[in-house]
């Protein structure tokens, strides 16, 4: 090629380029002239987006809670709080000044006080040592980027020795708590320094406003409870401004979009329906460090129980009582507690629930709340489930209606006998069997149901079909099934790992798994509704909330809840519910719930153990009391189940066994029908 051709090609080359630059200099000139003259609304507004958040204010006060009756069992009331928010130009030194004031006024409790944010005190405090404490080598290290300024103030933190902070005494603590207080998460927000402040230091604060610059007095709120104690632990428990959400609640709280100093409901009711009680908070529009309510707050949402607060009463009242009479009976030294359930057995209301448990001190007894373990705990309940235990004979064919079985001791290979409370109770029929309790009917059913035909002392072998098939139909029962209440940490209960021959035989008569108060509610519910396993509820309305006092319009309501229908004829039902009234009108059951009409229920007596050294090891064989009943018969109004566990022993003088919770039930439902009838 031509020089002068290679010439011509490369201002070619050069004009073309010149000309692509021209050209993007011509449209960057015209974005900007437009961006100036035409968009300048647009920047202006995305710059304020960008320089505005949006913030929140404390925790509103949250709902009520009621019981049926509308009566107010858990409130708000008012607190006096102090708190701060930085203003404008105020120093380090200022802010020192004020918290030293403020540690000799308030009785500020320092015991939250972290080493780290003491040492952070110390450091703001002795500016010029805590500088003497970073090396040269490490100045240069920091001039050349190689550490950064928080990397060298966590050497100076971790340089303060002991003896240096050994000089702090409790003021200057209380001192270090209020500047971390005041200093703790972001600038905007108003800083809690003491909740629960008294009058006193309530008025000093708004007296020196203008001297504690930042500091203000205000009136926040807490639970208060007009009930006192009563169905206490059930109620639950909201964490303190202080305290905030808890590590153990972090993951559940954050991701509804709660913030870490927020308060929630930590357990029972105020967990399960924190999403209903929390209040909304005032929403705030922070633009330029200036912040503007943009929404007004409100408190929560009130919620209706299905207690009834009055009968609540009388239950616990009743149940005090009757631990206390009861440690003066005979044999009794292992018996702690009764649990008592009472529903509406149409509509898995509960109505009333509690468990007391008492212990010995140096004073005397004392009584303690014990209602979680109506959820938690679980008991060897005997002869209760026996209507189940009917129910799988019916239901597999081993049992027709009217069977008689003659009532004698059973005898397997290489075990003890087994035998009734006596040992003959003669021939039974099904009906009788359930009144007077027999074992050995039921030992020879569930013979049966594994397909035995029993001769005495006869070797044995059974697969685990028939364990099975009794579970399977307790758990459609309730036995074994979680209740579905409204209330978190409910337990299955135990269920046994081994199966042979002589736990099936346990088994029926209720000596071998075991249930919680709230299972053995549901299964007597159960049986009453001929097959519809009702779920047990404790909240009938949600309400919104009102300025006032009065009850706001409702947002949702409780309607039945069937969790499943035994698959079982009703024809069976109504032969245990016969069998269950005979009981009542035998010997073992007459005057269990007192002066109600025409009751019908079951009794029981299991085998129990007991850690009477607190060691981990059960090592005293007891008894344990139990009773299921409802009525009327042919309308209940009610149902109650009662356990006593370890109300007497093998080991004791006399073979006495207390009837405290024949007394418990009487009692209590005498006062239920003299009010509901």
């Amino acid at each position: 090629m031509k020089k002068e051709d290679e010439k011509d090609i490369t201002k070619k080359r050069i004009i073309v380029l010149s000309v692509f630059i021209f050209i993007l200099f011509l449209v960057l000139i015209f974005r900007i002239s437009y961006l100036q003259l035409f968009d300048v609304k647009a920047s202006v507004k995305k710059l304020e987006e960008l320089s505005t958040k949006t913030v929140y204010g404390p925790s509103m006060p949250r709902g009520r809670i009621l019981d049926r009756n509308y009566n107010v069992i858990v409130d708000n009331e008012g607190i006096n709080v102090i708190t701060y928010k930085k203003e404008s130009g105020t120093t380090t030194e200022d802010e020192i000044e004020m918290a030293y004031e403020l540690a000799q006024k308030l009785d500020v409790s320092y015991t939250r006080l972290k080493d780290e944010a003491l040492k952070d005190f110390w450091i703001v405090n002795n500016e010029k040592k805590a500088d003497s404490k970073i090396t040269d080598e490490e100045r240069e290290l920091y001039e050349r980027r190689k550490l950064s300024s928080d990397d060298l103030y966590d050497l100076k933190i971790k340089r303060i020795t002991d003896k240096e902070l050994s000089k702090y005494d409790d003021v200057d603590k209380e001192a270090a708590y209020i500047y971390y207080l005041m200093n703790n998460g972001y600038s905007y927000d108003d800083k809690l320094i003491k909740e629960g402040a008294s009058d006193y230091e309530y008025a000093y604060v708004l007296q020196n406003k203008d001297d504690l610059k930042g500091f203000d007095a205000s009136i926040s709120w807490q639970r208060s409870y007009p009930y006192g104690d009563t169905l206490r632990q059930i109620l639950g428990s909201v964490s303190t401004t202080s305290q905030g959400v808890p590590e153990e609640l972090k993951s559940k709280y954050l991701s509804k979009g709660y913030e870490l100093s927020d308060r929630v409901g930590l357990s029972y009711l105020e967990l399960e329906y924190e999403d209903e009680l929390s209040g909304k908070k005032d929403e705030y529009e922070v633009k330029n460090g200036v912040k503007k309510l943009v929404k007004e707050g409100k408190r929560g949402n009130d919620i209706v129980l299905s207690i009834d607060i009055n009968l609540q009463q009388e239950l616990e009242k009743i149940i005090e009582e009757e631990l206390i009479n009861a440690k003066s009976e005979a044999n009794t030294q292992y018996y702690d507690h009764t649990s008592v359930v009472i529903t509406d057995p149409k509509t898995g209301e509960i109505l009333a629930m509690a468990s007391k448990q008492i212990t010995k001190t140096q004073e005397g007894y004392k009584i303690s709340d014990y209602t979680t373990n109506i959820l938690t705990g679980s008991d060897t309940p005997g002869s209760i489930v026996k209507g189940a235990s009917m129910l799988v004979g019916y239901k597999t064919g081993a049992l027709q209606i009217g069977d008689v079985l003659y009532d004698k001791c059973i005898k397997l290979k290489n075990t003890k006998e087994k035998c009734s409370w006596r040992r003959s109770l003669g021939a039974l029929n099904d009906i009788k069997a359930l009144q007077l309790s027999s074992n050995s009917y039921q030992f020879q059913v569930a013979l049966k149901v594994a397909g035995v035909n029993y001769y005495y002392n006869m070797p044995i072998k059974i697969d685990d079909s028939a364990l099975n098939a009794y579970r399977s139909i307790f758990e459609s029962l309730g036995l074994g099934s979680k209740s579905g209440i409204d209330l978190p940490f409910e337990t299955e209960g135990f269920k046994g790992k081994t199966s042979n021959a002589g736990l099936l035989l346990n088994f029926a008569i209720g000596q071998y798994d075991t249930y919680s108060a709230l299972q053995l509610s549901s299964y007597l519910n159960t049986i009453i509704n001929e097959g519809d396993r009702l779920k047990l509820n404790l909240v009938k309305e949600v309400r919104e909330s009102s300025d006032g006092n009065e009850l706001g319009g409702v947002i949702s309501s409780y309607e039945k809840t069937v969790l499943n229908n035994v698959n079982i004829d009703d024809v069976y039902f109504k032969r245990v519910k016969e069998g269950f009234k005979s009981v009542m009108e035998g010997s073992l059951g007459r005057g269990y719930m007192g002066d109600a009409p025409t009751p019908a229920g079951k009794t029981g007596t299991s085998e129990s153990f007991y850690d009477s050294d607190g060691d981990g090891v059960v090592d005293k064989e007891t008894y344990t009391k139990s009773f299921i009943g409802y009525a009327p018969y042919d309308d209940p109004l009610m149902s109650i189940i009662a356990i006593s566990p370890h109300v007497s022993h093998k080991n004791g003088v006399t073979t006495y066994t207390s009837s405290v919770n024949k007394r418990i039930v009487s009692r209590i439902c005498n006062i239920f029908f003299e009010n509901y009838e």
